[in-house]
């Protein structure tokens, strides 16, 4: 058995199962840096630390809570992720996308992504909420290398990687709600070292608009599992080059912190036009 692969997932899905009875997550999400505090608006929820869902190791950066929360949110029976595996800590790709698979093999159908990313467009600001169009995969590694188990899709299609009329509902609940969103492209390098100003300029030159360590296996993962993915970056910094202030992690945390109640109604009001 692949250790990340379907049949974990199933028997990962299976453990979790008796925990959460009757609850059937139509829809799954996943929680970056500073956003745990949308499981505080998850009714009638069952909270399990990663660490005792079999195959998932418990998680290490700060902001991330490391726990899979079942239970309501805006009428629907949601599986939110509150904190993600990243390979800078060393995690093989097949294991930053598990959390996908098992949240497909319980049931759900959709994906919401949420990321803190900084700004290599100049005309964002720190604090701006960033509709993701589309990604570049500059890690050039995929959680999809390996053999193909029977049944999966070998070569998926990614051409509406972030679902177009997702997006859209999206864009219509935020003009409702008086949030202004932007759109760009989001590009995912290793990390954990911030980018270097010749890096910014080379990731503007290929079209990029926010950059983050983070999100693309997750999203390779579930288009390969047909599901239908939307997703949101917070843009808690300006990349270097763009800013001449030093990078820090407690700074992306504080932005998450300062934007967390207009990104939560977002999400609210997504899952009940959904």
């Amino acid at each position: 058995m692949r250790p990340y692969g379907a049949t974990a997932a199933r028997d990962a899905a299976a453990a979790i199962q008796p925990l959460i009875g009757d609850l059937a997550p139509e829809l799954a999400i996943v929680l970056g840096s500073g956003f745990g505090g949308l499981v505080n608006d998850v009714r009638d929820h069952v909270t399990i630390p990663y660490g005792e869902i079999p195959g998932l190791p418990s998680v290490s950066v700060a902001g991330h809570a490391g726990q899979l929360v079942v239970g309501e949110l805006s009428g629907k029976t949601v599986a939110v992720f509150a904190g993600r595996f990243h390979a800078y800590e060393g995690h093989p790709l097949q294991l930053t996308a598990f959390p996908i698979r098992i949240a497909h093999a319980l049931g759900a159908r959709s994906l919401f992504v949420s990321n803190a990313a900084g700004g290599v467009n100049r005309s964002f600001s720190a604090g701006d909420l960033m509709v993701i169009e589309d990604h570049l995969n500059l890690t050039f590694m995929s959680p999809l290398t390996g053999a193909s188990e029977s049944g999966e899709v070998r070569f998926p299609d990614m051409s509406n990687a972030y679902d177009a009329e997702l997006r859209g509902k999206l864009h219509s609940i935020g003009g409702r709600l008086g949030i202004r969103l932007r759109n760009g492209v989001y590009a995912m390098l290793p990390g954990p070292a911030y980018e270097t100003p010749a890096e910014v300029r080379m990731l503007r030159t290929l079209g990029a608009d926010a950059v983050g360590m983070s999100t693309v296996p997750e999203v390779t993962m579930a288009r390969m599992l047909g599901m239908r993915v939307t997703g949101i970056s917070c843009i808690t910094n300006l990349a270097a080059g763009v800013s001449q202030a030093p990078l820090d992690h407690s700074e992306v945390l504080e932005t998450t912190s300062r934007v967390a109640e207009k990104f939560q109604a977002l999400v609210r009001g997504w899952i009940e036009d959904m």
